[in-house]
């Protein structure tokens, strides 16, 4: 086996694609969601409507009701307070207590995490990632942790202080005309006064909808920073990642199936009419040359669409495993292969898919542009992965700039959870690696 060089061209790009993925895969799709009349994905954006349009919508009230809903964490450090004026403990116990407090809150963290997520729908219409289960070692569950103890000891104080300077002010205007029992009040200015008040407050409360949806939605986007993670969100976009290849390879498999019960059926009957037909005739016949040419060419399509069946889902991998179709693309090929194979059973589906492209992929390019004059191909299942190797003795110098697939064969590998390793130092020889998890 050859030693394995530096990892370069596919192996960086492969170590590049796991850590670094597009943007537009890194977001979830912005959800439209239509409350009063305002079209907005989030409280933040609804923030920035014209302010009648606002008013006269959803959002304040959502805003307030999510605003004030983050008052109710505030329950166990308003009892701690409460408690300890009650009490006056002295230092020592004062200090027990707060600490016994803190434990609270932190114990009771994962519930407060999962409240705060429920009442972020409030505000932001767009679906979060799937919670992973709390984990001790995980840092995303203590920092959910942390936010909601912030939330809960904190924050609280800041949504208040929002909430009574933005509507004290027009509520206590609107309450000018009213005494304590009811009854119509005078001022010393006279009633003209009371109703200019009242209809000064009746402006103005329309008004703090600007605020308190915009405060909502700062905060929501907070919340939603914390709740989802890079990581998170990577997750769900790997798991994505696994159903779009998932979905195109029963498709490539359904496509196989039509051609080979349909297409090349069709060419076969197509074949035996032909053949049937120029035995009806003589060899001097002015129609002779013209079937045998029309069978030539009928051949010729078949043994076409044969490799594209094989291109596209090859039927032997289905009905006799990974290997059975790695000796079939090695006797293939042009090049001598040597074969060194030690699988027993069948594994996961996308494993065996994956290895053998990754194969089929390789003898392929050494056939059209390593020079080769013999190749080795082996593959085994080492501590729960499967590991292929190809190897050849060309002159290397392989690069997937170049357009050889390797590129698309590296996305694959990575959407399994494997990943492709090539050593091809100019001059050779090359060693293409692929590794793939197949846990059965």
């Amino acid at each position: 086996m050859h030693p394995l060089h530096r990892p370069h061209g596919v192996g960086a790009l492969v170590r590049e694609r796991e850590s670094v993925l597009h943007p537009a895969l890194l977001f979830p799709l912005l959800t439209q969601v239509r409350v009063g009349s305002v079209n907005a994905p989030t409280a933040l954006s609804a923030a920035a409507s014209p302010p009648w349009r606002l008013a006269r919508s959803a959002w304040p009230w959502r805003s307030l009701t999510y605003l004030l809903a983050g008052l109710v964490p505030a329950a166990l450090p308003m009892a701690l307070l409460i408690a300890i004026e009650l009490l006056r403990p002295s230092l020592t116990a004062l200090i027990g207590l707060l600490l016994a407090g803190l434990l609270v809150v932190v114990a009771a963290g994962p519930l407060l995490a999962g409240f705060d997520r429920w009442r972020l729908r409030l505000v932001d219409g767009r679906p979060l990632p799937e919670r992973p289960p709390w984990q001790l070692r995980e840092p995303g569950s203590w920092r959910e942790i942390g936010y909601a103890v912030l939330n809960a000891c904190v924050a609280w104080w800041l949504d208040l202080a929002v909430i009574m300077l933005t509507l004290f002010p027009p509520l206590l205007l609107m309450s000018a005309p009213l005494q304590p029992d009811g009854a119509s009040a005078e001022l010393s200015a006279g009633p003209w006064l009371t109703v200019l008040l009242f209809l000064a407050g009746v402006v103005l409360l329309p008004l703090a909808a600007h605020p308190i949806t915009a405060w909502a939605g700062a905060r929501a986007a907070i919340a939603r920073a914390v709740l989802s993670s890079a990581d998170t969100e990577l997750v769900e976009v790997l798991r994505s990642r696994e159903r779009l290849v998932d979905g195109f390879d029963s498709e490539r498999r359904r496509i196989e199936r039509d051609l080979h019960d349909g297409a090349q059926q069709r060419l076969v009957a197509l074949s035996m009419t032909l053949g049937m037909a120029r035995l009806r005739i003589t060899d001097d016949h002015p129609a002779a040359g013209l079937l045998d040419q029309a069978r030539e060419q009928t051949a010729l399509a078949q043994s076409e669409l044969r490799e594209l069946i094989r291109g596209v889902h090859p039927q032997i991998l289905s009905d006799r495993g990974l290997s059975a179709a790695i000796r079939d693309v090695a006797g293939r090929s042009p090049v001598p292969v040597d074969l060194d194979l030690r699988l027993d059973g069948r594994l996961p589906v996308p494993v065996e898919i994956t290895a053998y492209f990754a194969v089929s992929e390789a003898l392929t390019n050494l056939a059209r542009h390593s020079g080769a004059t013999s190749a080795k191909v082996s593959a085994q299942v080492q501590s729960g992965r499967l590991v292929v190797e190809v190897a050849d003795d060309g002159k290397g110098g392989a690069d997937p700039d170049r357009g050889t697939g390797l590129t698309g064969l590296a996305d694959r590998t990575a959407t399994v959870g494997g990943r492709l390793l090539l050593a091809s130092p100019a001059g050779g020889p090359t060693l293409l690696r692929v590794e793939l998890p197949c846990a059965r």
